[in-house]
């Protein structure tokens, strides 16, 4: 139990960050939902699934490749110094191509008269890619502390910059005519703010890291860079299931959408409805933070392994539970507007948990060093959610991207499962997982018949009252199985 502590504790600390980072964007969701229309809030959403793929891309899968070869040789700075020069050299690349095309590539999307805003969403990747690494770093160093810091420091950049841009610019623009600000940003607040905001933040973020990159060694080694891109790139490659099943149905959005429909107000609605969700994807992020360097360093325990695996499903069933049973309250973050896909939100709280149960199933081929079954996990997925996407988005919208976001990880789940149990079995106890699960969507069907029964639609604070008492089943269940009164 001490070394689950320890995660447990790491968890906390990581998190710190990851929990303002979305509490901020709970805070600002009522907001962006009330000031931009849904069309202006699908293009943000179009914009950001673009960062969130091409990011994973340009890292290259060096954040988790860093962590195995610096455990591995004698001077850990050599993998760190290798992996940023690549990061660094490939994502500077890039930015320039952004750049120098920023008003070509803005009119083929339809965004004609915002190139600045491409060469923004350039300069977010270029900085984010860099300082994924330097996190990392800090991370292997264990440096929690200071991980959560400048974390946090960017988190509250970014909120200073879209207060200021959406409060305070637009009557200092309507003052100033002539304000050089007008180069950067538009007379009149719309999703390009946000943008902006982001950018601006990351550029705080990089200044903060300065120190820490005058005191790397900035080594490259020609055979490491080879061992290291060769272990990398795959796990590069199986990242994407988890971004792709995010992100990638915003892209397909512009192309499948039904006929008629104004896919970026459609796409606008679904994205502000999966935000409500955003809290099983938030504690799956900082689960991942301390978990990856914990597996590397006590993974020939494949106990403690599906130990985790455990009491991380168990968790989740519950976040599922106390976010569909009090959706009466947390639907009222979103603007009127925007309301009309919040049915999409159970759906899209087990999409997460079950990419959440894939990265613990995951870790075999990681601990292996098989890395290149991660191709095959993340092609089925990615093959799932294209055809799922392209064959019904034209007739349910959004529907079929909950559908596709479901049906891709559970794929990846169960082919995951199967080949760890062929090259690197670990003892999960599937009965008790799949009880919790199980468990969770009996209560939820329970609340659902139990308002139709006794009418209690209208009857709010009742309804939270019974999901209250459901809640407190499933609790009780959880520390029958898990025996953790006793040990308490």
């Amino acid at each position: 139990m001490g070394v689950l502590k320890k995660l447990a504790g790491e968890t906390a600390i990581y998190g710190l960050s990851t929990i303002l980072a979305r509490m901020i964007n709970f805070f600002f969701v009522p907001i962006y939902t009330r000031i931009l229309t849904t069309g202006e809030y699908g293009s943000y959403s179009e914009i950001m699934s673009y960062i969130a793929v091409l990011q994973v891309v340009l890292v290259l899968g060096l954040e988790t490749g860093c962590f195995r070869f610096a455990n591995r040789e004698a001077d850990p700075s050599k993998p760190f110094g290798t992996a940023l020069s690549i990061v660094t050299a490939l994502s500077v690349a890039f930015f320039l191509v952004l750049w120098a095309f920023s008003g070509n590539i803005a009119s083929i999307m339809g965004y004609e008269g915002y190139g600045k805003m491409i060469v923004y969403t350039g300069g977010i990747l270029a900085l984010d890619s860099i300082t994924a690494i330097l996190f990392a770093r800090l991370r292997f160093m264990q440096k929690a502390f200071k991980f959560a810091i400048l974390k946090t420091i960017k988190i509250l950049s970014e909120l200073g910059f879209n207060l200021l841009l959406f409060f305070a610019v637009p009557a200092y623009l309507h003052s100033n005519p002539d304000s050089v600000l007008l180069n950067f940003i538009p007379a009149v607040p719309d999703f390009s703010y946000i943008i902006f905001a982001v950018f601006l933040s990351c550029v705080v973020c990089a200044v903060l890291f300065i120190p820490d990159l005058l005191k790397m060694k900035f080594t490259f080694s020609k055979p490491l860079w080879k061992e290291m891109m060769t272990y990398s790139i795959p796990l590069m490659i199986a990242g994407l299931p988890g971004i792709v099943n995010e992100s990638f149905d915003r892209i397909l959005f512009r192309f499948f959408a039904p006929s008629g429909a104004v896919w970026r107000s459609d796409l606008g609605e679904y994205q502000a409805a999966v935000k409500l969700a955003v809290i099983m994807n938030l504690f799956i992020q900082m689960f991942r933070y301390a978990a990856e360097p914990f597996f590397f360093a006590r993974g020939k325990n494949k106990e403690l392994l599906a130990q985790v695996m455990e009491y991380f499903t168990a968790f989740c069933v519950f976040i599922f539970l106390g976010v569909t049973m009090y959706m009466d309250i947390i639907g009222l973050i979103l603007g009127k507007d925007f309301r009309g896909a919040i049915g999409t939100v159970p759906f899209m709280l087990i999409s997460y948990m079950i990419l959440g149960m894939l990265f613990n199933v995951s870790m075999w081929y990681k601990l292996s060093g098989e890395t290149k079954y991660a191709i095959n996990i993340t092609l089925t997925g990615l093959a799932v959610t294209v055809a799922v996407n392209i064959a019904f988005m034209p007739l349910f919208s959004y529907w079929a991207s909950v559908a596709a976001h479901v049906l891709s990880g559970l794929a990846m789940l169960l082919l995951s499962v199967w080949l760890g149990n062929r090259h690197y079995y670990i003892p999960y106890n599937w009965g008790r997982i799949c009880g919790y699960a199980v468990c969770g969507l009996v209560l939820f069907g329970v609340s659902l018949l139990l308002q139709n029964v006794l009418n209690l639609h209208d009857s709010m604070w009742i309804k939270l009252g019974v999901n209250t008492v459901l809640i407190c089943v499933y609790m009780a269940y959880v520390a029958k199985r898990t025996g953790i009164l006793k040990r308490l």
